[in-house]
């Protein structure tokens, strides 16, 4: 009996183990496996509100920045510093027309599209007809562009217009002159109430 009962004593102490591994196993674990995933989850929102502090302790240089970013570019005058988008757009066409005139070119017609507004900014463009010779163009382009405020050409598109028939060669007499298409662009500043 002594073997039995000792057989007995290994038996329970087996099935003590086995019962304190289970209980680990299905008690322990997944706390433990909680209570570190809890912590990384905390380290991890700790170091996102520690970058939001350095973010915010650097807000007032932004700001500050910002603003004298804004300045210079009215100082610039690079955007169209009219009211409305009509005014604009009349400015526009104005300015484009003079130059087409003082370079020698023939404006056939301007014509404004609707303004869209993107980013806080009015696209204003103007469709442009004209013709003239490519030095008129030379010039037409480099006024645009260098002017204040700022206008950029979209969609050029240039052709060369036939000469016309000589009665006398029976012959085309060649034509200088190009007939020219293009978009005026720029761009306006819009107040929070506009868009």
């Amino acid at each position: 009996m002594d073997n039995n009962q000792k057989m007995q004593r290994w038996l329970a102490l087996a099935l003590l183990i086995l019962v304190i591994v289970l209980v680990g196993l299905l008690v322990i674990m997944p706390i433990a496996n909680k209570a570190s995933a809890l912590s990384e989850n905390k380290n991890a929102l700790a170091f996102k509100l520690q970058q939001y502090q350095r973010i915010l302790a650097k807000k007032d240089t932004v700001v500050a920045s910002m603003e004298s970013i804004t300045g210079q570019q009215a100082e610039q005058g690079y955007f169209n510093a009219q009211s409305t988008d009509a005014l604009a757009s009349a400015d526009m066409q104005e300015f484009i027309k003079k130059a087409i005139v003082e370079s020698g070119g023939q404006l056939s017609s301007t014509q404004a599209t609707p303004v869209t507004i993107k980013n806080g900014f009015g696209r204003i463009t103007v469709r442009v007809r004209m013709t003239g010779n490519s030095e008129t163009l030379r010039a037409v382009l480099y006024k645009i562009e260098t002017s204040t405020p700022l206008i950029m050409i979209d969609q050029l598109d240039i052709r060369p217009i036939r000469g016309q028939h000589n009665a006398i060669t029976h012959q085309m007499d060649a034509s200088n002159n190009l007939s020219i298409n293009f978009q005026a662009v720029s761009f306006m500043r819009k107040q929070p109430d506009e868009q």
